[in-house]
């Protein structure tokens, strides 16, 4: 098979049927005010440990929804509908916190407030919190804050070096989504407080900085970035090479994170290790291969025994104009986008190329809308706007497929949309944040995202709601304490020991 329309006209229906995706959503907890709320993670939401659907990120402030992996767009959304009404309901309940729908933050205290994560008492739970104090040490407890929406796709009958041919394409490409999907091109001003930065104030009460033509300022340099992971070359060329590397990464010792230390002089802990990463999760970047990994079992030497089970899209900011952050338009545009990521030619990546992607992925959510704007493209100067028409134009055919497979017209209409807003960057999330600020909250950030996070929480709270619903998610809270407490008493080792022993590169595989 040569031409991409000959592949996506050999791949099955049945196949493409089978296309499951599941969601990751972060929020933070926000009081009524729209400042942080610093309580701990409330007890019915169940234990953040064990709980399948309902679990915190970062920060007891911060919780991260998660569906199942489905076949239907629409039941994927229909079940993180469905945890966001159970949320809020039980937020509604304990002082009517409610979910903050932006992906930068709101108003934040002093860095060191911000509450970290708390899982219990057993070695893992106590381990994921000392993780968290070792971000914190390493990049401020600031960044951790910001969320976004994680989205894991997977195709039946894709081997671990096809993904990883994806991945390829995906970040060469993935500034179309940064365009058509980023929506946090302002902050508020209390996130770069002490930090060097080149954004301008959002009108004249300064409630606001931005940049005028960024889409998506979580992705660039004042996102999620780090100095130390500079350093990183990673390949995506194949399974092992980007196993070596990671592994690399993980065991080589990093001078500023061990003059911070394992420990502090009265014992407690600082961080997990001292190595450029603690663990797998600390890496970024914009899109990851995973596997399902078994209790205890380290990420990496899951993916090296087993090979890569589904990708995780990690470039998505919320949507602030969704009730739940993200529409089932948007859904079937990146199930179009990561199928043609998969059947078009992928070469080989080279340093060269990692770089040109770096410095794109950083002009297009800093600048992406900026009329004229050109990207690199091996070696050659390339205007965004064709770029991305091309990558629109060649998913097409993707897109009649699924439609044909659906019986629906609803992918081609999503395309459509994109081509349409590549067209008008006026159309663009990015846009209409920076039109909507400007317009109706005297161009402020705080005023815009509280007032989009009270309709989000409304409109959730208005939906019906069973008691039979209510049962089913209270029966999981009190299922997942259970669990919860018995991890805790499986627990034998100390847990200096049992740290030790899981951070021995013997368990990386």
């Amino acid at each position: 098979m040569n031409t991409l329309h000959e592949r996506v006209a050999a791949l099955e229906s049945g196949r493409l049927a089978g296309i499951r995706r599941g969601i990751e959503k972060e929020g933070l907890r926000v009081l009524p005010t729209g400042g942080l709320a610093l309580t701990p993670h409330p007890q019915a939401l169940g234990a953040a440990l064990t709980h399948p659907s309902i679990t915190t990120d970062y920060s007891e402030s911060q919780i991260e929804l998660i569906t199942g992996a489905h076949r239907g767009v629409d039941e994927t959304l229909g079940e993180l509908t469905e945890v966001h009404q159970y949320v809020l309901r039980t937020l509604q309940g304990a002082g009517g916190e409610m979910l903050w729908v932006s992906s930068m933050p709101c108003g934040l205290p002093t860095d060191e407030t911000i509450p970290l994560g708390r899982y219990g008492n057993s070695h893992i739970g106590r381990a994921k919190s000392i993780y968290r104090m070792g971000l914190g040490h390493r990049y401020g407890r600031r960044m951790q804050t910001i969320s976004g929406i994680h989205y894991n796709w997977s195709l039946p009958g894709v081997g671990s070096e096809e993904y990883f041919a994806l991945i390829r394409n995906f970040r060469r490409h993935a500034f179309v989504l940064l365009y058509l999907f980023g929506a946090s091109p302002a902050l508020c001003p209390c996130f770069v407080e002490g930090r060097e930065h080149s954004l301008q104030p959002l009108g004249s009460q300064g409630q606001a900085l931005h940049l005028p033509y960024a889409t998506s300022l979580r992705m660039g340099r004042l996102g999620y970035q780090s100095d130390a992971q500079a350093s990183l070359y990673v390949s995506y060329n194949g399974l092992e090479g980007y196993a070596n590397s990671l592994h690399e990464a993980l065991t080589r010792p990093y001078a500023p994170y061990e003059a911070i230390g394992v420990r502090n002089l009265g014992g407690d802990y600082n961080q997990l290790g001292t190595s450029l990463l603690q663990i797998e999760n600390e890496f970024y970047g914009t899109i990851r291969p995973k596997r399902t990994v078994h209790r205890g079992e380290r990420p990496l030497h899951a993916l090296r025994e087993r090979g890569v089970e589904y990708v995780e899209v990690r470039l998505m900011d919320l949507d602030p104009f969704e009730p739940v952050g993200i529409t089932a338009q948007t859904m079937r545009l990146l199930d179009v986008f990561l199928l043609h990521c998969l059947l078009s030619d992928s070469p080989p990546d080279t340093p060269a190329e990692i770089a040109e992607l770096k410095h794109n992925q950083h002009q297009t959510a800093e600048r992406g809308r900026e009329p004229g704007l050109r990207l690199k493209r091996q070696g050659e100067s390339v205007l965004l706007v064709d770029w991305a028409a091309q990558v629109l134009a060649q998913c097409t055919p993707i897109a009649a497929a699924l439609d044909a497979t659906h019986g629906t017209q609803a992918y081609s209409a999503a395309l459509r949309d994109a081509q349409a807003t590549l067209a008008d960057a006026a159309r663009a999330p990015s846009a209409r944040v920076l039109a909507a600020m400007t317009q109706a909250y005297g161009g402020s950030f705080q005023a815009f995202s509280q007032a989009q996070s009270e309709r989000a929480r409304d409109h959730l709270l208005a939906l019906p709601w069973s008691a039979a619903q209510q049962a089913r998610y209270m029966a999981l809270a009190d299922e997942s304490w259970a669990a919860q407490k018995a991890i805790e008493a499986a627990d034998t080792l100390g847990f200096e020991e049992w740290r030790q022993q899981y951070m021995d590169p013997s368990q990386l595989g």
